[in-house]
């Protein structure tokens, strides 16, 4: 089974990437584009039958791939 975690910046966190992205895509005539937010998407595989597969990912994310203070994540 293949997991997806999408990790962002919280929303109450600057964020300078999507900002730049934000200006780059309105100087280049793309000005309908507005609160742009970058983020990292993480995908792993897993055994079909592993038990309690979402604390498994929680636990991966808590303790290693996740900032917690600055970041949140979803499992897509």
């Amino acid at each position: 089974m293949r997991a997806k975690i999408l990790i962002r910046l919280k929303k109450q966190i600057l964020e300078p990437q999507g900002k730049n992205i934000e200006e780059s895509l309105n100087n280049l005539g793309f000005d309908k584009c507005s609160n742009i937010r970058q983020g990292k998407l993480i995908e792993l595989d897993l055994p079909e039958n592993l038990e309690d597969r979402d604390s498994y990912i929680k636990d991966i994310c808590n303790k290693l791939l996740v900032n917690s203070i600055i970041e949140e994540y979803e499992v897509l």
